[in-house]
């Protein structure tokens, strides 16, 4: 009988000279679990116990330092020693201990390395505190420490941004000590150790750093952050109490603070806000991994087409350039194609006009695009995307074309909203290798990506579109086929429901105040007036022919886009806009035009609170999503509750309203649309999925482990 090799330990620690190298070694990240943090107490014991010790250095193998906590252990009974332990056993070590920072030191990774005496990185590294995108804070003494090592006006927005620094801008504050010569780590931290050592170099504990001395400067620092964290941040719970905690930090000795910083992480900890921030981490790494991408390799991708040269087509471009894809254009006349061509370099420009481009780099992105008027040049791109206006009709003359030309084994793509992609792909003779890439406007910003997957197209084709958002660092959501697919569909849903408030009594204005202050950037008719009244009124013009003449159809947005008042570009929709102000202002005109059509429609305005105007925009909402989750258009209830919060804004501390849904009770909610379909059974009928669920006692989390 073979022997079983014992488990590798994920810290360990060996004698190179007089100084004791600690290495973390817990792929794939070297997350802080208990037994990294174990193995980092030992080493500490063993070299505070052994006199031909003189010094500790602390690296990571593999990619990275220490990439953060380990979030599987959130919401589970505490494993001694805590974080916190750790960081306080590093600090109180009587023998220099310095870290060598590569790759990611992050969240407790960083507090590990604010809590050694000395800090040294090499190029590549990214230091950071994002504990603020979990709905937490630095909970292991980095409220404390940063800014007293680097001061209040650095450490805030370290913390309360979540973004992470390079190892230059770190050395420029002061976070780090020292930025390595070259990329080896090891060579680079070994060789610190032993300059300090040879320096005399003492125990220097962060604790002690005078950083926060000013407390003129520091205070106004602390006041700046709360009056920008309260008007940036509204309804979010941690990123105040990251400014409590510095604020501490400043008016308490450091024990004292870290106690009232420990205080705020448990409560952060327990919020229903950091089990939704969680949720919405791992859902966005969970719907990139769709059945097709686990049975088949993507295809090569060196090369790209579009098909259009406005709005949309000009972003998917730039997305395509800022992949270092070469990317070819076409359009039908040479006039069109010098404005998809200056669509592109706006974008370019208003980054260089921001200081984020430089004139060089844009020109470099800018060689590899190339124009024409003729599909032929699109014979030898690996994939092409169509952008081309939303006409069935006009989009199956580009794929006829496309077929005709495109190489065998190109991957065909549009870029529909709405339209029957299994139509388009059933009209050329390589139905295959046809898919839908839904883009969201501004598609070079807008991270979200419906990867649309039609009844006949290729495994590896669908692998490849994955592969391909990975590339445009979008988030992929698989959809199925259906008028609008996942977040379209469900927007059309939950809109209407709004236009039934709006006619049943409650004004627009109202409306999207209701929903603003619920967490969204935007209400829905603010949302309408940027977009363009004209492009759902299209829209409406389209399914009339197949509306259900007994569906209520509210017609008060007709009556705005009649009058040629479609929102910001027209200086009139839901709101008025002075020139040059994105912001609009309630219209008398409107409200004059809503009385009108609730005579019309022979509707008896009434009261509605905000409180009753969230509970049904959100309960249509979340039937809609059960409706799409139950016919397979998605796969998960994850999977729309990535699709909401990164294509139409649904708060992320909110979970995505699938999870959210679970949050307030499917029995509640179910009750509540049964209330509602006493008044509208047409619209309010439940879905037979948030039925089923409520007879059986589950939760709509219970189906995210199926795919």
């Amino acid at each position: 009988m073979t022997p079983t090799a014992a488990p590798a330990l994920p810290v360990t620690h060996e004698l190179r000279g007089n100084i004791l190298l600690v290495t973390v070694d817990n792929p794939p990240v070297n997350a802080l679990g208990v037994d990294v943090r174990r193995g980092l107490v030992a080493a500490i014991d063993v070299a505070e116990a052994n006199p031909a010790v003189r010094a500790v250095l602390i690296v990571g193998a593999g990619r990275n330092f220490i990439a953060g906590a380990d979030i599987r252990e959130f919401g589970k009974p505490p494993q001694m020693p805590t974080l916190p332990d750790v960081c306080n056993r590093l600090e109180t070590c009587g023998k220099p201990v310095v870290v060598a920072i590569h790759g990611a030191a992050l969240g407790g990774g960083l507090e590990i390395a604010l809590a050694s005496h000395y800090r040294i990185a090499v190029a590549g590294a990214k230091l950071g505190l994002p504990e603020v995108l979990l709905g937490l804070l630095p909970g292991a003494g980095g409220t404390q420490r940063a800014p007293r090592l680097i001061g209040a006006g650095a450490a805030l927005p370290l913390m309360l941004s979540g973004k992470p620094i390079g190892e230059q801008e770190a050395l420029k504050i002061g976070l780090i000590d020292r930025v390595g010569q070259s990329d080896d780590v090891l060579a680079e931290g070994l060789a610190y150790v032993q300059q300090l050592l040879v320096d005399h170099a003492p125990v220097r504990r962060t604790r002690d750093a005078q950083a926060l001395a000013d407390q003129a400067t520091s205070t106004a620092a602390v006041t700046a952050a709360r009056a920008d964290t309260a008007k940036k941040s509204r309804g979010l719970l941690s990123p105040l109490k990251i400014v409590d905690c510095v604020e501490a930090a400043l008016n308490l000795p450091f024990d004292e603070g870290m106690r009232f910083e420990r205080k705020q992480f448990l409560e952060c900890l327990d919020s229903p806000q950091r089990a939704a921030l969680v949720h919405a981490f791992h859902a966005e790494r969970e719907v990139q991994k769709a059945p097709e991408t686990r049975r088949a390799q993507p295809r090569p991708i060196g090369s790209a087409g579009v098909v259009g040269g406005g709005t949309m087509g000009a972003g998917i471009a730039v997305a395509l350039l800022d992949a270092g894809l070469p990317v070819t254009m076409i359009e039908r006349d040479d006039e069109s194609l010098a404005r998809g061509r200056a669509h592109v370099e706006k974008v370019y420009d208003g980054l260089i006009a921001k200081g984020r481009l430089t004139s060089d780099a844009k020109a470099k992105k800018l060689a590899r695009f190339i124009g024409s008027t003729s599909y032929d040049a699109l014979a030898d791109v690996d994939i092409v995307i169509e952008a081309v206006f939303e006409d069935m009709a006009v989009k199956q003359a580009v794929f006829a074309e496309l077929d005709r030309v495109c190489k065998q084994g190109a991957v065909l793509a549009t870029n529909t909203s709405y339209l029957d992609i299994d139509a388009i792909a059933a009209s050329i003779s390589r139905p295959q290798d046809v898919i839908g890439l839904h883009f969201f406007s501004p598609a070079h910003i807008m991270k979200l990506l419906e990867v649309v997957v039609p009844a006949r197209v290729s495994a590896d084709v669908v692998a490849t579109a994955f592969d391909l958002a990975k590339k445009l660092r979008k988030v992929p959501v698989r959809a199925g086929v259906c008028d609008g697919f996942i977040g379209n569909r469900m927007l059309a849903v939950y809109r209407a429901a709004a236009d039934h408030l709006m006619e049943d009594g409650a004004s627009p204005y109202q409306i999207d105040k209701a929903v603003r202050e619920f967490g969204f950037p935007m209400g829905p008719y603010q949302v309408i007036d940027l977009a363009g009244g004209d492009i759902g009124w299209a829209t409406r013009k389209r399914r009339a022919a197949t509306r259900n003449p007994d569906a209520r159809y509210v017609q008060i947005p007709d009556r705005l886009c009649e009058r040629g008042w479609f929102g910001q570009k027209t200086a009139r929709g839901f709101y008025r806009y002075d020139e040059g102000k994105r912001a609009g202002t309630p219209d008398p005109d409107v409200e004059a035009i809503i009385v009108t059509e609730r005579e019309r429609a022979g509707v008896t305005p009434r009261t509605f609170s905000d409180e009753q105007i969230v509970r049904r925009y959100l309960a249509a909402m979340i039937n809609e999503g059960a409706n799409v989750i139950h016919e397979r258009i998605a796969l998960r209830p994850l999977d729309v509750d990535v699709t909401l919060i990164n294509g139409f804004g649904f708060p992320a501390h909110r979970g995505g309203p699938m999870h959210y849904a679970d949050t307030i009770g499917l029995p509640a909610l179910l009750a509540d649309i049964r209330e509602f379909e006493k008044q509208d059974p047409l619209f309010w009928k439940p879905s037979p999925l948030l039925v089923e669920l409520v007879e059986r006692g589950e939760t709509l989390a219970s189906l995210n482990q199926s795919a």
